[in-house]
């Protein structure tokens, strides 16, 4: 970045705790050692997003204000601090919202996505909603030639949807996904991709279940449908062999475990905001599994959306709605209506 570089950045602010956000001018980072500086591109705007500004319970156990918001993105590195190898200016990147430590037992073992020191980007420190953002060097991904700025901008949530939908074998079997959600809708994208037999995804959301119709999967309208209704329409009148939660409702997650077969196999993303109780004597009886999944595996993941994306996977779908970044009451707006897919917002 030249001399003439600008001292300060519009960005989306949090001042302390409490519903809302503002848009401010903030000092311009600076990149220490090992670090980079990204101009910001787009970005978009998650659950974990409308959580942090409706300041709902989850919120208010997580996060940690004043904060800058924000952790899916697409920019352009312009600096590099020192230390810094394999990286330039000019590049465009993605970045890995998990800030893992490199140091503990999980990490040292390959697993840094459960990092028992782990930071999240735009939940405990300042994250992607504002024209430059710092961010580790071992955080950032180096976009191929061909991926639009827009698919490359949907990567994180689509590594989650790729984590998600490849926690378990799907070839051959029957898949419900619960939330059609923009994860939820790339998940289902995925294993039907990857071979599922039958592949249902219900959301209440009729507008989310239109877009799943450009995908060779079967929406169901979740308040018209209980367990025997999804079933049938899975033609797996025993029940579904996997189930994907992606949702965070307590109500979709009794759905689920009414729906899925003896045996069957439940992988949990959504984060819900309240707690929820399940019924563990029947989940013991009928033997299911119930995993969690948070995140990316770092690198795989990226490596496996990267694959996806080459091989012809187009996710660009659920991209609904882009606004520019001073819009941002009206984006913030129209992704908690449940009137669209993935918003995004434009620093350009």
């Amino acid at each position: 970045m030249n001399g003439t570089r600008a001292e300060t950045m519009p960005a989306l602010y949090k001042s302390g705790p409490g519903a809302g956000l503002e848009l401010v001018e903030a000092p311009v980072p600076r990149p220490g050692p090992d670090e980079v500086l990204i101009r910001v591109l787009l970005t978009g705007i998650c659950g974990t997003d409308l959580h942090i500004l409706q300041w709902d319970d989850w919120a208010r156990s997580s996060v940690r204000t004043p904060l800058i918001p924000g952790h899916e993105c697409v920019g352009r590195i312009v600096e590099t601090g020192s230390g810094v190898r394999g990286l330039r200016e000019g590049q465009t990147v993605g970045v890995e919202g998990h800030l893992t430590c490199g140091r503990c037992a999980q990490c040292r073992s390959g697993a840094r996505h459960l990092c028992l020191n782990n930071t999240n980007l735009g939940v405990h420190t300042d994250g992607v909603f504002a024209r430059y953002v710092v961010v580790p060097a071992a955080n950032v991904w180096v976009h191929g030639e061909g991926v639009t700025l827009e698919v490359a901008s949907i990567f994180d949530p689509l590594g989650n949807a790729v984590h998600a939908a490849t926690t378990h074998p799907v070839s051959g079997l029957s898949v419900l996904i619960t939330g059609a959600g923009p994860i939820g809708l790339m998940a289902a994208q995925i294993c039907a991709r990857m071979g599922a037999r039958s592949v249902v995804v219900t959301d209440i959301s009729s507008f989310r279940l239109l877009l799943a119709e450009n995908i060779d999967v079967v929406p169901a309208a979740a308040s018209e449908s209980g367990s025997e209704e999804l079933r049938e329409a899975g033609g797996t009148p025993l029940g579904f062999d996997i189930g994907l939660e992606m949702s965070g409702a307590p109500e979709a997650l009794q759905t689920m475990l009414d729906a899925v077969s003896p045996g069957g196999r439940i992988v949990a993303l959504g984060l819900p905001s309240r707690e929820t109780s399940v019924d563990w004597a029947d989940i013991s009886t009928r033997m299911l599994s119930i995993q969690g999944v948070s995140g990316r595996r770092i690198p795989e993941t990226w490596r496996s959306v990267a694959a996806l994306v080459a091989n012809g996977l187009d996710p660009s779908f659920v991209i609904t709605h882009t606004f520019r970044y001073d819009q941002y009451a009206e984006a913030f707006a129209t992704a908690a209506s449940g009137r669209a897919g993935k918003v995004l917002l434009d620093w350009t």
